[in-house]
């Protein structure tokens, strides 16, 4: 396996690295591993499916995994990947699920199911309200409430009234997430809050041909806006709210590209489009709310897919550097999905998805 730039060995063992409250347990990634999948997407929650044999006919115990000394529910279950020297965590959470599998005329299997931390906050739903808060405000109660440390790094303005309304802490999180372009995941113990260009998972170069193995990429108008407006009573000051958001809420992301929006007035004509179901209650909350649903399609024109050599250091928020699939789809996207999976025919491999809001040349 190689990642194309020399610094990984062109051959390796793929095997991943396998600890069970924090010891590596031999035998598990490489004797009785089936199949592995770790996954990742913006909206947090990494989960882990690992498939092993479960039959040691001689052995004393011919179930080896019905040892609850080895896994039970609740169990730390970490996973690493990639070369020896370059290998790194994908994967850190708690066994929630066993599944058993007892096949004709093959050794039975066993499937470990896990999620992270974030699963903590999905178990159970509350009606609240919050006063006079900012949204570090209620991520930091959130967070602590689930023996979670906060790091919080989104603008977004104080708001009168914010209301959980029958929703789990996780979803409640993601929702005002969205409402001010930021995203949320957990690391360890630690919840993040962050605006979304505040998300720095480092650099990963992919060459078509060499380290990428396949690669879709769709540029579609269909969703593309050339702005977004938001209208509301400012309950402050008792006046109208109309405020709107267009191409500067995502000019510092193009590097140059054409975004979206320019393309479809140049192409077929402006649209602009009208959020209705939202309720501000003050101009800075329109504001955010406008920006936020702007840059939302801005991102998503163009989208794509991909299957590359097992890429532990990609994961959601890199930037991923696509080189050699041309001049319109060339360049830097951000991965919004990682799926890293092992078996015992392809062995270590990365699929993903990105997108970004601008094409290349003309």
């Amino acid at each position: 396996m190689t990642n194309g730039n020399g610094t990984t060995p062109v051959y390796y063992a793929s095997h991943p690295v396998i600890r069970i409250d924090g010891e590596v347990r031999e035998g598990l990634g490489d004797i009785l591993l089936i199949s592995l999948l770790v996954e990742e997407t913006r909206a947090g929650l990494y989960r882990c499916e690992a498939r092993f044999t479960n039959w040691m006919p001689m052995a004393e115990q011919p179930f080896p995994f019905f040892d609850q000394e080895l896994v039970d529910f609740g169990k730390a279950l970490a996973v690493e990947l990639g070369p020896p020297e370059g290998a790194r965590q994908v994967f850190n959470g708690r066994i929630t699920a066993i599944e058993a599998h007892y096949p004709q005329q093959q050794p039975p299997e066993l499937t470990l199911l896990a999620e992270d931390r974030l699963q903590d906050l999905r178990l159970e739903r509350r009606t609240r309200t919050f006063e006079d808060v900012g949204d570090a405000d209620v991520v930091n109660q959130i967070a602590a409430q689930h023996g979670l440390t906060a790091a919080v790094d989104a603008d977004g303005p104080t708001y009168p009234v914010l209301t959980q309304l029958n929703q789990s802490d996780l979803a409640f999180l993601r929702e005002r997430a969205a409402a001010i372009d930021a995203e949320v995941w957990v690391e360890d113990r630690t919840l993040h809050f962050q605006a979304h260009n505040g998300r720095s998972a480092g650099d990963v170069q992919l060459t078509y041909g060499g380290n990428l193995l396949q690669f879709s990429v769709l540029a579609d108008l269909a969703h593309q806006r050339s702005s977004v407006k938001v209208s509301g009573w400012n309950v402050g000051d008792k006046s109208a709210i109309d405020v709107s958001a267009g191409q500067s809420a995502i000019s510092g992301e193009l590097n140059g590209d054409r975004s979206g929006g320019a393309v479809l007035a140049a192409a077929l004509a402006e649209r602009h489009e009208r959020i209705v179901t939202a309720v501000p209650l003050s101009n800075d909350e329109a504001q955010a709310m406008a920006d936020a649903r702007y840059r939302e399609r801005a991102r998503r024109f163009l989208t794509g897919s991909g299957i590359a050599d097992g890429t532990p250091a990609l994961r959601v928020g890199t930037v991923v550097e696509i080189s050699e699939v041309g001049s319109l789809f060339n360049g830097r996207y951000i991965a919004t999905a990682v799926r890293h999976t092992f078996d015992r025919i392809h062995g270590y491999r990365t699929t993903f998805e990105v997108e970004r809001p601008g094409i290349g040349g003309r």
